[in-house]
Order: C-alpha cells, then sequence, then structure tokens
C-alpha cells in the first residue's frame, strides 16, 4: 500500500473550478488500477490551499497514474490556469 500527499496553492477566484476537476478526476480514478480512495482536503487557515490525499495498492500503480496522458492534461490546465505555483507530491508511506 501507498499513500500520497499531493499540495496545490490554486490562483484566487479558481477555487470552485479545482474542486470540481478534482471531483470529476476523482470519479475516473474509481475504475483505475490499484486505486483504492482518493479524499480533497482545504486548508481553513490558507484559502486556495489544498491537499488531495490517496490510498494505491503499491507504487507502480500511482505512478503509472501521474505518467498516463490524462493526469498529464489535467497538469497541464492547471499550471496554465488554475494553480499558484508548482504542485507537491509526497508519498507518505509506502509498502
Amino acid at each position: 500500500m501507498v499513500t500520497v500527499g499531493m499540495h496545490y496553492d490554486v490562483l484566487p477566484g479558481r477555487e470552485e473550478r479545482f474542486e470540481g476537476a478534482v471531483r470529476d478526476i476523482v470519479a475516473q480514478l474509481q475504475s483505475a488500477a490499484g486505486h483504492t480512495w482518493t479524499r480533497l482536503y482545504r486548508d481553513v487557515e490558507r484559502p486556495g490551499s489544498y491537499l488531495i490525499y490517496s490510498e494505491w495498492a503499491d507504487r507502480e500503480a500511482f505512478m503509472e497514474f501521474i505518467r498516463s496522458p490524462a493526469f498529464a492534461g489535467v497538469t497541464r490546465w492547471g499550471r496554465e490556469e488554475i494553480l499558484a505555483g508548482p504542485p507537491r507530491h509526497h508519498i507518505l508511506t509506502a509498502e
């Protein structure tokens, strides 16, 4: 099992778009090989700061996801239109 934290800072006024996009991605992940669950958390002390916290069967399943064309497309869209800075991804626990 691998638990991953993906930290994002969103441009002011773009929070709803970001949250909607994450909901869409989470819905698609339900059928992804190795994906167990994903949750989106918002920092109540720092508006626009988010954590996407997910669990995967193993590190390779997560790596397949982040190498996918779908993830690349969302990453490009986020960088161009939504994010205030680069995302920070951390593998919190590993098998």
